[in-house]
């Protein structure tokens, strides 16, 4: 399993400026709610009735689009989808790869406290639409 840089949200905008590509990899519904400004949405998974099903067309997806050497920050809601989505990058060669920790929302303890502060409550950018940038377009891009 790879090792993989996980940074603060603040920190993920700083790489932005840098030439980072900020994905989220909610699934489209959250996407389409608010999203960091200018993300893409690559669907790590699917919710579903029984729960969240894996999204098979993820990698083929993020390989066609952005490539193996593009440098990405990869967003979820809490931060554990996006680790598991940048850890199967890495695995799969991706080299520029990091992780926002704590997502769009921000991690909640088990009474329902937020952890860390997400995107969302540090103020960075957000919106609801980027026009060529939902999952239905970059999967028709791909042609998946």
């Amino acid at each position: 399993m790879a090792d993989v840089k996980r940074v603060s949200p603040q920190e993920a905008k700083t790489l932005e400026g840098e030439g980072f590509t900020h994905v989220d990899v909610r699934t489209p519904a959250e996407w389409a709610a608010g999203h960091p400004a200018g993300a893409p949405n690559v669907p790590w998974a699917f919710s579903g009735a029984g729960g969240m099903t894996p999204n098979p067309d993820f990698l083929p997806t993020m390989v066609a689009i952005f490539g193996k050497d593009a440098k990405l920050v990869l967003g979820c809601r809490s931060g554990a989808r996006s680790l598991k989505a940048a850890t199967a990058l890495v695995d799969a060669g991706f080299t520029q790869v990091v992780d926002q920790r704590a997502g769009f929302e921000g991690p909640k303890d088990a009474f329902g406290a937020t952890i860390e502060k997400g995107w969302a409550a540090e103020g960075l950018p957000v919106e609801t639409t980027t026009p060529g940038q939902s999952w239905d377009e970059l999967k028709a891009r791909a042609g998946r």
